[in-house]
C-alpha cells in the first residue's frame, strides 16, 4: 500500500491499483506555498492510481510526493517501480481489434481519446488493426503470432467480442489438433486474456462482467491485470460446428426480435425498439423438445439470491467439483450415466444464458442468479401464454421482483441441452438425432393472416444461426477476461481538491 496525507484525510492505495510512478517537475509557483518557500529546491514523483467511484466506475488519479533529498526521492521511485514491475498480472504487449463501424461508429475515437493515452501512462506497446471487414479479426488471430502478446483487446461492442472470441479460441484448438466439430470434444481453455473496451449498442458482456460499459473503466482493468474465468457454450448442428456463446441463446422471441432487426440496420440501434414491439404484436409461439442433463455439480440455482460477484464461491466449487468428476470418471463416460430430461411444449421463448446478461435497461438480466464460471447455463423456457402475461414477464426484466415466479416459466440450471423443431422431430425418430432439414410452421393463433411462417432463429451473442436442431455444451472457464467481475458495494470514494495540497513523504 501507498499512504498520503490530503488535508486532514488519508489516502491508501493498494500496489496492485497503481497505474504508472514517474519523476515530476517542480512547478516554481507550487514552492511558494507554506514552509516549501525558503528552500532551494524540491524533488518529486507522481503516483497514478484508480480511483472508485459509483456504480463500479474507475477513473485514473493522481497524488504528488515531494521533498528536499533527491536521493530519497529517487529511492521511493525505484521502490515503487520494482513493485510493480512484481505485479506479473499486468499486460505489457497488447494486439488490438478497432471496429469503426460498430454502435454510433465511434469506436475508433474512443480508443485514440481515452484508452490509448492510459496505455501509454502505463508503458503498455501495442499493435492496432483497425478491421475492414466482418470476421477480419477472427480470420487474423490464426495468422499472427498471438502467444507473443499479453492479451487481445477488442474495440467495439458485442459482435466485436464475439469474433475475437472465435479468433482466439479457435487458434487454441487448431494448435492443439482440437476438432471443434465433435460437440464431445474437450476443449483446450485459453489463457490469452480478451479486454473488452465497449463501443457499441448494448455492451451486454461487459456491463455483467464489469458492473459498468465505460470505456476507461475497461481500460484500467486492462491494465491493472484483473482476470476474470468465463464460461463458453459451443453450439453444434449435426455435428457441424457452429458457434460459441458468451451470453445469449435465444430461440423464438429474442431470435425473431433479431431477424427482423437485421432488415432495418438502416435504423440504428433504435430497430432493436421497433422489433420488439413488432415480435411482441406478433405472438408468434414455437413447438418442439428440449433434452438437458442438470448440472449437478453446482452450488447454487437459478432461483436463489446469490449473484455472481467479485471471487464468487460458488464459481470456485464449482469448478473444484466438475474437475473432481472428470478426473475420477472421465467426460464422456460421465455423459453416458447421466439421465437426461426431455421436455416438449409450445414455446414464445426458448433462452439459455452463461451470464445474467444485464444491460442497462435490465440491471438485474435475464436471469439475474447467473454465474460467470460455474460450467452451467441456465436454461429459461417461456411457454405458450397471453399477451398479457407474457409483457408481465417482460416487464420483470426492468424491476427487483422475480421473473420466474409465473406458472408459465421454467428455469433450470444445465450443463448441456439440445433443441430440435417440432416440423424437425417428425421427420427424425429420435430427438437425439439432430434434424437436417428446415420446415416452416403455420401460425395456428393467426389464421386468418395466412401466414407461414419459418422456424425461428436462434439469436448467438447478437448473431443468428438458422438451425432449427442444435446441441449446446458449457465449457467451464473456457476463456479469460481482463476483468474481475462485478464487485460489492462499490460507492464513491472522498473527492480530494487537488488545490492547495501539500503532499509529505
Amino acid at each position: 500500500y501507498v499512504r498520503s496525507r490530503v488535508h486532514t484525510g488519508s489516502c491508501f492505495v493498494p500496489i496492485s491499483e497503481i497505474i504508472a510512478v514517474e519523476e515530476t517537475e517542480f512547478n516554481k509557483k507550487q514552492r511558494n506555498i507554506g514552509r516549501w518557500h525558503k528552500m532551494a529546491k524540491l524533488h518529486a514523483f507522481t503516483v497514478y492510481y484508480v480511483k472508485k467511484a459509483r456504480n463500479h466506475r474507475w477513473r485514473c488519479s493522481d497524488v504528488t510526493f515531494w521533498c528536499v533529498d533527491e536521493h530519497l526521492c529517487n529511492q521511493w521511485i525505484q521502490a515503487l517501480k520494482e513493485l510493480l514491475e512484481m505485479q506479473k498480472s499486468r499486460p505489457k504487449q497488447l494486439l488490438v481489434y478497432i471496429n469503426p463501424y460498430g454502435g454510433k461508429r465511434q469506436g475508433k475515437r474512443i480508443y485514440e481519446q481515452k484508452v490509448a493515452p492510459l496505455f501509454s501512462l502505463a508503458s503498455i506497446s501495442t499493435d492496432v488493426v483497425i478491421t475492414e471487414h466482418a470476421n477480419h479479426a477472427k480470420d487474423n488471430l490464426f495468422e499472427v503470432n498471438i502467444y507473443k502478446y499479453d492479451g487481445v483487446v477488442c474495440v467495439g461492442g458485442d459482435g466485436m467480442f464475439s469474433e475475437v472470441m472465435h479468433g482466439l479460441i479457435g487458434r487454441m484448438q487448431k494448435d492443439s489438433g482440437i476438432d471443434q466439430n465433435n460437440p464431445k470434444a474437450s476443449l483446450v481453455q485459453c489463457n490469452i486474456r480478451i479486454g473488452i473496451i465497449p463501443a457499441g449498442s448494448t455492451d451486454c458482456i461487459c456491463y455483467s462482467t464489469v458492473g459498468i460499459s465505460d470505456p476507461v473503466t475497461s481500460a484500467l482493468h486492462i491494465i491493472v491485470g484483473d482476470c476474470q474465468p468465463l464460461d463458453v457454450s459451443s453450439v453444434h448442428h449435426n455435428n457441424t460446428f457452429l458457434k460459441y456463446s458468451v451470453s445469449l441463446l435465444g430461440y423464438g422471441f429474442y431470435g425473431d426480435i433479431l431477424k427482423d432487426s437485421e432488415k432495418k440496420r438502416w435504423m440504428g440501434p433504435m430497430r432493436y425498439d421497433y422489433s420488439g414491439f413488432k415480435t411482441f404484436l406478433s405472438h408468434h409461439y414455437y413447438e418442439g423438445t428440449i433434452a438437458y442433463q442438470p448440472a449437478k455439480h453446482t452450488h447454487g440455482s437459478p432461483r436463489d439470491k446469490e449473484s455472481c460477484r467479485t471471487g464468487c464461491y460458488i464459481c470456485k466449487k464449482s469448478e473444484k467439483q466438475l474437475a473432481e468428476q472428470h478426473k475420477e470418471c472421465g467426460l464422456k463416460h460421465e455423459e453416458g450415466e447421466e439421465e437426461w430430461k426431455v421436455i416438449k411444449g409450445k414455446f414464445l421463448a426458448i433462452n439459455a444464458v452463461n451470464m445474467s446478461c444485464a444491460c442497462p435497461r435490465s440491471p438485474k438480466g435475464l436471469s439475474p442468479a447467473a454465474h460467470l464460471a460455474d460450467g452451467s447455463a441456465d436454461l429459461i423456457l417461456v411457454r405458450k401464454c397471453s399477451r398479457f402475461d407474457f409483457l408481465r414477464y417482460l416487464v420483470r426484466h426492468t424491476n427487483q421482483d422475480d421473473q420466474f415466479d409465473f406458472p408459465f416459466v421454467d428455469v433450470y440450471r444445465v450443463k448441456c441441452f439440445q433443441f430440435t423443431s417440432k416440423l424437425s422431430e417428425d421427420n427424425e425418430s429420435n430427438v437425439m438425432d439432430i434434424g437436417k432439414k428446415r420446415f416452416g410452421q403455420f401460425c395456428r393463433d393467426h389464421p386468418a393472416c395466412c401466414c407461414n411462417i419459418v422456424n425461428s432463429t436462434w439469436n448467438c451473442d447478437g448473431e443468428t444461426l438458422d438451425s432449427s436442431a442444435i446441441e449446446v455444451r458449457v465449457h467451464c472457464q473456457l476463456m479469460k477476461l481482463f476483468a474481475r467481475g462485478i464487485e460489492e458495494n462499490c460507492k464513491d470514494e472522498v473527492a480530494y481538491s487537488r488545490s492547495g495540497v501539500e503532499q509529505l513523504l
